[in-house]
């Protein structure tokens, strides 16, 4: 899940560098789809798509109302750059696809948060990358523990978000797509 490009072009870019590792062959849990391999998004990888999160309180992200691929969208609340909106996130880990706030500059930083609460995301920790942007936590679980999250970057346009399940990395996506390449410009 990515919080900038909504073209198909800049999301099949976007996956050359994405990434599946651990045990993601071996778990059943319901709140992560995983798909076979396809040859539309990667021939090689299989599809990993959140199928249930969570705002800090408990509270359900997932948007039935806006689909991706058929797959119901993880809704947010951004306010960045003067702006406030609802953003759709695509499901499908390594997808850019999104819905909302377009016209916000790749680099600004966001402030997320529940959209029905109103309530900030929980910041997890740094992007080790050197960009200064935040991993903020979307739970996987109503235990709403770190164990179990996706953690997205609170700067648009800055591709990196990870799946921890069951403790342990299921996948990462880092990339830093220009403006060309994000489909924005």
């Amino acid at each position: 899940m990515a919080t900038t490009g909504d073209g198909e072009t800049s999301s099949r870019a976007a996956r050359r560098h994405f990434a599946v590792t651990g045990r993601h062959a071996t778990l059943t849990t319901p709140h992560v789809a995983i798909e076979p391999a396809t040859s539309e998004i990667d021939p090689d990888a299989p599809l990993i798509v959140v199928t249930t999160a969570f705002g800090p309180g408990g509270e359900s992200l997932m948007n039935p109302e806006v689909r991706f691929d058929g797959w119901p969208a993880v809704t947010l609340g951004v306010r960045a750059g003067g702006l406030e909106g609802l953003v759709h996130l695509s499901p499908i880990h390594g997808d850019a696809r999104k819905k909302g706030m377009e016209g916000l500059a790749p680099g600004t930083r966001c402030e997320l948060y529940c959209p029905s609460s109103g309530t900030l995301l929980d910041k997890v920790g740094e992007v080790e990358d050197g960009s200064g942007a935040s991993y903020y936590a979307i739970y996987l679980t109503p235990r709403l523990t770190n164990g179990e999250c996706v953690q997205v970057s609170d700067v648009w346009g800055h591709f990196h978000s990870r799946i921890i399940d069951d403790m342990e990395l299921i996948s990462y996506w880092a990339d830093s797509l220009d403006a060309t390449e994000a489909g924005v410009a």
